[in-house]
């Protein structure tokens, strides 16, 4: 317990900074038309990458003793590529889509 308190302690700025990107993207995504959602994904695959590169950097500087940050840094790489195969097999299934069938 007294580590995720000293981890909190740490880290409160990007906590915070955190927890307000997600509300700012939860409005942001409720807002948009759904015409807008296939742009709007795959913006998030390139947002994704840069998730992937910065957990990438935040597992090779953390401590071996930091749990913590090898938990948060490999959760973030799990999920982040998560959405972009997933992001890229729905784009491939929507470009399917609008092939012309042959007769």
């Amino acid at each position: 317990m007294e580590l995720i308190l000293n981890f909190i302690e740490n880290n409160l700025a990007m906590i915070t900074i955190l927890v307000l990107a997600t509300f700012v993207g939860i409005e942001i995504i409720a807002k948009v038309p759904t015409v807008l959602h296939t742009p709007l994904m795959s913006g998030s695959n390139a947002i994704s990458g840069v998730v992937v590169i910065g957990a990438i950097i935040m597992i090779l500087k953390a401590d071996d003793a930091d749990y913590i940050t090898l938990v948060v840094g490999s959760l973030g790489i799990a999920l982040a590529m998560v959405n972009v195969v997933g992001g890229f097999a729905v784009t491939n299934r929507m470009l399917e889509m609008f092939k012309k069938k042959k007769k």
